[in-house]
């Protein structure tokens, strides 16, 4: 990469222009200390001693700044940001850094949560004869709220913050490689060359044979949806038919111009996961979470065709050909050792071990079966063209990928999240897709059908907010207590925010 000084007039502009964000400074000065050799020490101590950074505060200021940004802002823009390879490597270390010490506040925190569990149910064990029922319940109410801290805490700490730095990394990755990468698309478009990559007949999609004998995925995937019912482990439909309408209607019209060779079955789950995952044979399960998480029809759009893509690409179908029976038996080791401690995963996805589940909630390791980074890759590519084929802007992908990489919980299970392939691979294989794409005037972002939706989605979102208050959960079994503070790591807010000692 060519070395581009940053002078202060360039680096001020580059400030000015940054997206701001609420919460960026106080977050800034426990940031600029993280950058320095982290010391072991008590959590408190974190922030205590800030010796002089290895950047100026006007550089990291601006850098931040830049990685707070969306990626498709990054692509117009990262050209034009002046930052050398030593501060790009430089805040690549912070990032390393800075990950690592958020990680082990929350593992201390969360060893806290602990503890304090623990002795109030020593007490609770030493004074159960004695108590009266109010006080009884103050207790359980204690035991319950710091169980729930804890658990929040762990997820923070074994995903949200390393998704959250890994996204960054990927941004600081795009800042330096993207100028030399967009004058290589460039050169390919202006040669012609782009037409002979892989899936490049795109003027063909529908006609095109991408992988042969879709039809025969259709038992496997009729085999799968029986048993996922009869053992009661799937959501049950949501209850209302204008919701279930939009969705099928939409999913039909993607799939209409997609390579599906199968009829496509739709299927609405009342579920607040955000998740979408699609069986072999075109089953297709959209649940309420995902439905409430877009914010445009081009973002729902771009997932819909991302899970139709798996299907067309059928790699249900290969995932059950690589894999050996060492490799699922381990896999189903995991999945128990998961579902025991109360993980992120739901039962259903067993069934990926048999049928090739295949989705965005997907937990399984596929990297240990050696075909997650082609799959994703692969189905990345062709929902984009799938999406642009239906006339929707392929960006709602991209934009929807970003908003959620930073989602507290989303991240947990969900098998976008993963760093094989890598955040960077992702984005550029998405974005050089949509360059090649052929211009089509009127793409679709936002329509009066998807805000009619939202409203109607609305209604039935309070309902069921509603009804789960009422409801115990493994987390919260005793009903009525005072709710514990949440540590909240909202959609585009800096991680830094909850990486202080004192964040929350």
């Amino acid at each position: 990469m060519q070395q581009r000084p940053i002078d202060k007039s360039g680096s001020r502009r580059n400030h000015a222009a940054g997206v701001r964000r609420p919460g960026w400074r106080a977050g800034t000065a426990c940031a600029l200390a993280f950058m320095l050799a982290w010391q072991p020490g008590p959590a408190a101590g974190w922030c205590a001693q800030s010796p002089a950074p290895p950047l100026s505060t006007e550089v990291f200021q601006a850098m931040q700044e830049a990685l707070q940004q969306p990626y498709l802002d990054l692509f117009e823009r990262a050209d034009s940001l002046r930052f050398t390879p030593a501060q790009i490597e430089a805040m690549r270390k912070y990032l390393d850094r800075a990950r690592d010490s958020c990680v082990r506040l929350y593992r201390q925190r969360a060893a806290g949560y602990q503890k304090e569990r623990e002795r109030t149910q020593a007490e609770l064990k030493r004074r159960t004869a004695s108590l009266e029922d109010p006080e009884r319940r103050q207790i359980h109410c204690k035991i319950q709220n710091a169980r729930i801290l804890e658990s929040q805490a762990q997820m923070l700490a074994e995903h949200a913050i390393p998704v959250a730095y890994e996204n960054k990394k990927a941004k600081l990755e795009l800042i330096e490689k993207w100028p030399e990468e967009l004058k290589r698309i460039r050169a390919e478009i202006a040669s012609g060359a782009y037409h002979q990559r892989r899936f490049g007949d795109v003027k063909d999609i529908g006609v095109r044979e991408l992988v042969p004998g879709q039809e025969r995925d259709v038992k496997d995937g009729q085999e799968a949806v029986r048993q996922l019912k009869m053992t009661g482990l799937l959501p049950p439909e949501l209850d209302n038919a204008a919701i279930r309408k939009y969705v099928t209607d939409l999913a039909h019209k993607i799939g209409a111009r997609s390579d599906l060779r199968v009829p496509l079955n739709v299927t609405v789950l009342n579920s607040k996961e955000i998740n979408a995952f699609a069986l072999p044979g075109g089953f297709l399960f959209v649940q309420r979470g995902l439905l409430e998480a877009v914010e445009d029809e081009a973002q729902l759009a771009g997932v819909i065709a991302h899970e139709i893509a798996h299907v067309t690409g059928r790699h249900g179908y290969k995932l059950m050909k690589r894999a050996t029976i060492a490799s699922i038996i381990y896999q189903a080791a995991q999945l128990a050792a998961v579902l025991l401690t109360g993980g992120a995963a739901t039962l259903g996805t067993y069934y990926a071990l048999q049928y090739g589940f295949y989705g965005l909630g997907l937990v399984l390791s596929l990297d240990l079966l050696g075909v997650s980074r082609e799959f994703e890759l692969e189905a990345d590519q062709l929902g984009v063209q799938y999406a642009w084929n239906a006339g929707y802007d392929p960006s709602g992908f991209i934009r929807f990928f970003d908003r959620m990489a930073t989602r507290e919980g989303y991240v947990n299970g969900a098998s976008w999240f993963r760093t094989h392939p890598p955040f960077y691979a992702r984005m550029v294989q998405t974005r050089r897709e949509m360059m090649f794409l052929p211009e089509k005037p009127g793409l679709i972002r936002e329509s009066d059908e998807f805000k009619r939706f939202k409203a109607e989605l609305a209604k039935v979102t309070a309902q069921a907010q509603e009804e789960e208050k009422n409801k115990p959960s493994l987390l919260a079994p005793v009903q009525g207590c005072p709710a514990p503070e949440k540590i909240e790591y909202k959609p585009g807010q800096p991680i830094e925010t909850i990486c202080s000692p004192s964040g929350s």
